[in-house]
């Protein structure tokens, strides 16, 4: 999915604590995609495709403005779309669909899919979200330790130090005391634009790509790294209904090549 970091001299000489902090938060959203995604393999949720085309670019356009609405490096949506969250978050009662599943439409080249979580499932999704950064991160500075530590020097010891003093709890992070207690509406998104739908479908879903992209789009049996790269951008939003808290995660996916 993404990318090893090469060793790079004007790297190794930045600020040991943001190092630290830019690593913990790339895990983090490793973490992020695998507490999204794996609902298939670990808790019993069904790809259903033939979302509703007009209900998927109904999301997608709400997702937009929700987006478009919120203040840069802030997630906290404003009320003059607070009302739009939370139809979007309650959507699934009124189209009688069900939660915990993804929820697939498709287009030549595009996928589109949605998730809602509610209640006990919002609470499973932050203890898994938590377990696989802690998971993630406490291998990733065991072997930063192992390959720096040897060295003794100063920026390498600081940096290890800084590691070892990172610790990141997901519901802060995700702001769940302001949901449950305000209330509020929260809203982040990522974008990969290069990713492996391999990664994405059989290492984090654990099912065969026909099933999420459909025949069409699926890589051959040989791929090429062409066949397999697309774009991908997540939106969370969160929120809470009546002392309910619920989620949905919106994900559009498309094919980075011209061929559809």
């Amino acid at each position: 999915m993404y990318d090893e970091p090469t060793d790079d001299p004007s790297e190794q000489a930045s600020d040991p604590a943001k190092r630290a902090k830019e690593k913990a938060d790339e895990l983090r959203l490793h973490a992020e995609l695998f507490a999204v995604f794996e609902g298939v393999r670990k808790f019993d949720a069904a790809i259903v495709p033939g979302l509703d085309p007009e209900l998927a670019r109904t999301i997608q356009r709400t997702m937009a403005k929700l987006a478009k609405a919120k203040t840069p490096e802030l997630p906290v949506l404003p009320d003059t779309v607070a009302e739009d969250a939370g139809k979007l978050l309650g959507m699934w009662k009124a189209d009688n669909l069900t939660t915990n599943d993804y929820h697939i439409h498709r287009r030549p080249g595009e996928v589109m899919i949605v998730r809602w979580l509610e209640g006990e499932q919002v609470n499973t999704f932050y203890e898994r979200f938590q377990a696989h950064f802690e998971v993630g991160f406490g291998d990733f500075r065991d072997e930063e330790r192992q390959s720096l530590e040897w060295k003794k020097d100063e920026q390498s010891l600081k940096y290890l130090d800084a590691l070892d003093k990172i610790e990141v709890k997901m519901s802060d992070v995700y702001l769940r005391d302001a949901i449950k207690t305000l209330p509020v509406f929260v809203l982040s998104d990522y974008t990969v634009d290069e990713m492996s739908i391999a990664h994405l479908v059989d290492y984090v879903m654990g099912v065969p790509a026909i099933e999420v992209v459909g025949k069409a789009a699926s890589p051959p049996d040989a791929p090429t790294d062409q066949d397999l790269t697309w774009f991908f951008k997540l939106f969370s939003l969160r929120g809470s209904a009546a002392g309910v808290e619920q989620m949905c995660f919106f994900t559009f996916l498309q094919k980075s090549d011209d061929s559809f």
